[in-house]
């Protein structure tokens, strides 16, 4: 008995000394012992945080282009915007001409309890001027925001008061909105935008969802256009508003993870009534599983241009010191089986790729679109022929249309002319116009953008270095109009307003809208 646990024992040994020996062995001591030597033994002092950080940067360089370390502060801001809530004093605001200008305050948030009106500056944040001191935005946002219960004293010039008005406002969490915009384009069709998938999405479409059909909507056109993903989970519960009993969504599998399917209940407040997607070459990851879904079970049509090809699982994986590594650790599929992956074994190439779409033609002519035939499905139901690997290509192709975006154009952009122009007018007829215009309905019948409003912008862009071109002042004007028409609609009302009227201008919104009103227009499932 003496001689077997004897025996036990130096099996445990040796098993330990092995164990140990492949630890000491692995690339993982190797990297530890290199930053060891460096922190000790370099001849100058050297910061090992930032020696660490560069490695991990390096390693996750060799893997893909998604593949990301953060720090503690950039972790920050990437989850405010997917949490659905910060903690701050609730406004909209713009800043010009190194002041803040508040557009609105948020509906109900801390700012609106105090008095803050639409239209007012702040110019002292704890008696600290932030008005012509051109301070950025970032070193402002910094000053308002705070710990939720904490206070901020500001000062606010108030058109037509002449002394600046203090204000304290106690901040609270502000709630951050993942649907831009939901309205009725006419009786029966409804149409929501959908800018990223957060924490909140799926009760926002929800809710959403009941609104319109409260107002008769039968059809829906889903904007996912410039939507770049998000939480899985958040389409998940969107597709659940949709796609019937026990239909796959999505289903992910890689080396270290097994395959996991997730599939839509079936008990949807939208799972009759045709549906149209529109998407373009900003719509990636999150947006790409949702239409990948949509198009796979024939259940609606989607239009616009091909998306970006993401199709890369990313886990969190938080560190010691709040910074994350956000690791690719499998690849999603759409229910045909699809990756719409798009290839990355050179990194430099797959960041170039949109610019070489569109330098190939790809944004203008569908022809110039070429899947290989190994990429090559069909739909669940139709049994249409679809591709992976490479983003979706939509049901209805729309080229980019760029013949307003005129040089002069965009001058007058860029250098904030348009915006200025629009919080100067904004500034002067708020009250004029929401007595004028009872309701958003008789402001987009009635109003137009005047002559003068247009020379005012002119001379505006003028004095910020915009040079005036009259062929392309001209090429642009419809543009220029819908635009101040656009902002003005969204300073007055809200981000839906504005959409209605600068989807005016948007054809694959147009194609949509023809789609649905063609009279015996079959689409691929009617439930």
């Amino acid at each position: 008995m003496k001689k077997l646990g004897l025996m036990v024992g130096l099996m445990i040994c040796l098993f330990t000394a092995q164990a140990q020996n492949r630890l000491l062995d692995s690339p993982s001591r190797k990297l530890q012992l290199a930053e060891f030597a460096i922190a000790n033994l370099y001849v100058d002092k050297v910061d090992e945080d930032k020696l660490v950080e560069n490695a991990i940067v390096g390693m996750l360089e060799q893997l893909d282009p998604h593949s990301t370390y953060s720090d503690p502060e950039e972790v920050r801001k990437l989850n405010e915007p997917l949490q659905g809530n910060f903690d701050g004093i609730g406004i909209q605001f713009n800043m010009v001409t190194d002041t803040l200008f508040v557009i609105q305050p948020v509906s109900g948030g801390p700012s609106e309890k105090v008095g803050i009106l639409a239209g007012d500056r702040i110019i002292e944040v704890n008696d600290t001027v932030i008005a012509g001191v051109k301070m950025n935005t970032e070193e402002v946002m910094r000053r308002l925001r705070g710990k939720k219960g904490t206070k901020v004293d500001v000062k606010v010039m108030r058109r037509g008061v002449k002394e600046l008005l203090p204000f304290t406002i106690k901040r609270d969490k502000i709630p951050v909105y993942s649907l831009d915009a939901a309205y009725m384009v006419n009786g029966s069709i409804g149409y929501i935008r959908v800018s990223r998938f957060a924490a909140t999405t799926g009760q926002e479409f929800t809710d959403a969802l009941h609104r319109l059909q409260k107002q008769g909507m039968k059809d829906l056109i889903l904007d996912l256009q410039g939507n770049g993903g998000g939480y899985l989970n958040a389409a998940i519960e969107l597709c659940d508003q949709i796609l019937g009993k026990q239909e796959l969504i999505v289903y992910t599998e890689g080396r270290r993870n097994p395959r996991s399917e997730f599939s839509a209940k079936g008990d949807g407040d939208f799972c009759e009534g045709r549906l149209i997607v529109l998407v373009d070459e900003y719509s990636a990851s999150a947006s790409e599983i949702v239409t990948g879904a949509i198009q796979d079970w024939d259940r609606g049509i989607v239009v616009g241009r091909r998306t970006f090809g993401k199709g890369l699982v990313q886990r969190p994986i938080d560190l010691p010191d709040g910074s994350m590594i956000r690791l690719t650790v499998a690849r999603y599929y759409t229910p045909s089986g699809r990756c719409i992956q798009k290839p990355y074994e050179s990194i430099e190439q797959y960041n170039k790729d949109l610019i070489d779409r569109y330098n190939r033609g790809e944004m203008i002519s569908a022809d110039s679109i070429h899947f290989p035939d190994s990429l090559k499905t069909q739909t669940l139901k139709l049994k249409r022929t679809v591709y992976g690997g490479g983003g979706i290509m939509p049901d209805y192709f729309v080229p980019i249309d760029t013949t307003m975006y005129t040089d002069y154009y965009l001058a007058l952009r860029d250098k904030g002319a348009i915006v200025q122009m629009n919080l100067k007018l904004v500034d002067a007829h708020r009250s004029e116009w929401m007595k004028k215009y009872k309701n958003f309905g008789k402001f987009n019948r009635d109003f137009e953008v005047t002559d003068g409003m247009l020379q005012d912008l002119i001379g505006l862009g003028k004095e910020l270095g915009a040079v005036y071109d009259e062929t392309q002042y001209k090429t642009a004007l419809p543009l220029i109009k819908t635009q101040m028409k656009a902002l003005i609609a969204r300073d007055l009302w809200d981000m839906s307003e504005y959409f209605q009227v600068i989807n005016t201008l948007n054809n694959s919104m147009k194609k949509a809208v023809e789609l649905l009103s063609e009279p015996g227009m079959n689409f691929p499932r009617q439930n």
